[in-house]
């Protein structure tokens, strides 16, 4: 059975999904902090913190998908063992880059056969159709 890379439109969309439920994230934790009279700077500085830069370095180690993979039907593997996650520190190097390069990296997912894009390149990793 041959792997089914995929493809920049689920990509994308499962980026704007992500984007989203961080938005959402982060307005629910507003909400939250809200409720009470006072809570430290360090403490909400943290608290974001932990949600945007854990998010996707978290689940992609731990489950191989965030949610926006999940409603594309993607999941990200190691390109040595397409069964296996990538460890949580590659994830959380993959994340930053992509982040710094943002729609830059994600442009060079139709320049090679396994559609990677320069955080998946070095990475090592895959992003496979489900």
């Amino acid at each position: 059975m041959s792997t089914t890379y995929a493809r920049l439109p689920n990509r994308v969309k499962a980026a704007v999904i992500d984007s989203i439920t961080l938005i959402i994230l982060m307005y629910s934790i507003t909400q939250i902090f809200s409720l009470f009279e006072t809570v430290p700077n360090y403490v909400r500085g943290g608290l974001f913190f932990v949600v945007f830069f854990l998010y996707e370095p978290i689940l992609v180690s731990l489950f191989g998908r965030t949610l926006g993979h999940l409603f594309c039907d993607i999941v990200v593997k190691s390109e040595h063992n397409e069964k296996k996650n990538i460890p949580f520190h590659i994830a959380f190097i993959r994340f930053i880059l992509k982040a710094l390069l943002g729609w830059i990296s994600l442009l060079t997912v139709t320049g090679n056969e396994k559609n990677q894009a320069i955080h998946d390149k070095v990475a090592k990793s895959i992003v496979i159709g489900i």
